[in-house]
């Protein structure tokens, strides 16, 4: 029987989302039902390390939860009937608790997930929501993530719940209509959190661990509830693949180790393995996506033995497809860069100059940075030292990821 108290966190974690399902779909109340959860899950901290866990854990913080809920409805009902002498609506919870029932135990984690992606909300209040009720990470460690204060991503995740209350949003799979949609924007917000952890926007660390491994695991469930999705399969394959290089991707003193010249040896094989499979298993299904798509660039990093083995023209011509199916800065940088690999890099200075006429990469303040990074790097590759090494101090500058700073200087540096 689990008593240790690292393992009660963990298995806590991991049924908050469920027990808060549950609750959230027997009475509605989206702030009322997390406070009965975080009730539950004190109570658990509290018994579980001493007693053991029970049998059936979430069951037992069903239990407990609901009964809270009970307590917590009736005394905001009676402090509405007090404001209010009439026209009150009743609660969900009408007979007394002595004669309800607990809900039952289900997977809600799909529902759950679609809740909090609701699209009255911003990326970013879904991506805050997501982390806080389904992933189960404190209001401290979502702030502490996205380079802001506790009390201030408290504040966006309260506004949150009130625009979800305000908009009607109910705990509802999805129509035929608004499935696609729906779908698309809670795989958004997973790769939002995953590439936030992956390459922290600031801070003095080059990644966040926690945030990719809870992407991952909410990619995980998200694939277990829906395994015949290709998209979400594709995700799911993207994530393991690069999170496989995360090991190599730093030196002994943190310092940025770019792919070129990572140690092999480090990645991870399993995961490397369980994303190509992934991958694999859905490219030949039905039209690619572009998670599907995305996977199968990192897979072809992925099985290369050595960086001279990376298959580069099959980069760009995936990058291109992307690129249509997605036209963002991002992607279109990427493709500029597997160019310069796969055919030179004046071909590469070529297509970024024509990008830039066509959509001032070089100029919009969120994809400034890495235009420069990247010029910087094909003038590298042409010899022209004084060039790249001003170029890399400049984009040294837009950065807030102080490992990221570093790395700019440094080649900076070494090249006068």
């Amino acid at each position: 029987m689990i008593r240790r108290t690292g393992d009660v966190e963990h298995l806590l974690r991991t049924e908050a989302p469920q027990v808060l399902g549950a609750l959230v779909r027997r009475f509605g109340h989206f702030d009322i039902a997390e406070d009965a959860v975080q009730e539950a899950l004190l109570a658990a901290s509290r018994t579980w390390p001493v007693d053991g866990v029970p049998d059936n854990p979430r069951s037992w913080l069903i239990r407990i939860g609901y009964r809270r809920m009970v307590d917590l409805l009736r005394t905001d009902q009676a402090r509405r009937r007090r404001e209010q002498e009439a026209g009150m609506t009743e609660l969900a919870m009408q007979e007394p608790a002595r004669r309800a029932h607990p809900p039952q135990e289900t997977d809600d984690s799909l529902a759950l997930l679609l809740l909090c992606c609701h699209p009255a909300l911003s990326a970013t209040s879904q991506v805050a929501l997501t982390l806080r009720a389904v992933g189960g990470l404190t209001t401290a460690e979502i702030g502490h993530a996205y380079g802001t204060t506790e009390n201030t991503m408290g504040t966006r995740i309260s506004r949150a719940k009130q625009q979800l209350t305000r908009a009607g949003a109910r705990f509802t799979p999805p129509t035929e209509a608004d499935r696609d949609s729906r779908m698309a924007a809670v795989m958004q917000v997973l790769y939002l959190i995953f590439n936030e952890g992956y390459t922290a926007s600031t801070g003095a660390q080059l990644a966040r661990v926690d945030l990719t491994g809870e992407a991952i695991r909410l990619t995980r469930m998200l694939h277990h509830a829906l395994p015949a999705d290709t998209e979400v399969t594709g995700l799911l394959a993207l994530m393991l693949l690069t999170e496989a290089r995360r090991p190599a991707r730093t030196g002994g003193d943190d310092e940025l180790v770019p792919l070129d010249e990572q140690d092999r040896t480090r990645w991870d094989l399993d995961l490397i393995h369980e994303g190509t499979e992934l991958i694999d298993s859905v490219w030949n299904l039905r039209e690619v996506g572009l998670y599907q798509l995305q996977a199968a660039i990192a897979a072809v990093h992925a099985t290369a033995a050595t960086p001279e083995q990376t298959d580069w023209p099959q980069i760009a011509a995936l990058y291109l497809w992307l690129e249509r199916l997605n036209p963002t800065a991002p992607v279109r940088l990427s493709r500029v860069v597997a160019v310069a690999r796969a055919y030179g890099p004046g071909r590469g200075l070529a297509l970024l100059d024509d990008l830039n006429c066509r959509y001032r990469l070089d100029q919009e303040p969120l994809t400034r940075q890495r235009e420069r990074a990247v010029r910087a790097h094909l003038l590298q590759m042409t010899g022209d030292a004084a060039g790249a090494a001003r170029l890399y101090r400049e984009a040294a500058t837009l950065t807030g990821n102080q490992v990221e700073q570093r790395y700019l200087l440094d080649r900076a540096d070494r090249l006068g």
